[in-house]
């Protein structure tokens, strides 16, 4: 049996969730569902942070294999 692995869109898969990573101190903004809550986040710490200008998008997506149908005989 072969399987297809891909993000898992079923209904009860985990949500996607994203987070923003300053590269300068190290902090993380909360992950959230919003892939734009991190982006506001990284500006408001720039606001603090005059000096902090380098950060990492970190996006945590479900995925799974699924099982294809044998082929008919």
């Amino acid at each position: 049996m072969t399987h297809l692995f891909g993000p898992d869109d079923s209904p009860d898969a985990e949500p996607v969730r994203f987070a923003m990573q300053c590269l300068s101190c190290g902090l993380f903004s909360r992950r959230s569902e919003r892939s734009d809550d991190g982006s506001e986040w990284a500006v408001a710490h720039l606001r603090e942070y005059p000096e902090h200008h380098d950060y990492r998008a970190h996006v945590t997506r479900p995925y799974r294999f699924v099982p294809l149908s044998p082929p008919a005989r």
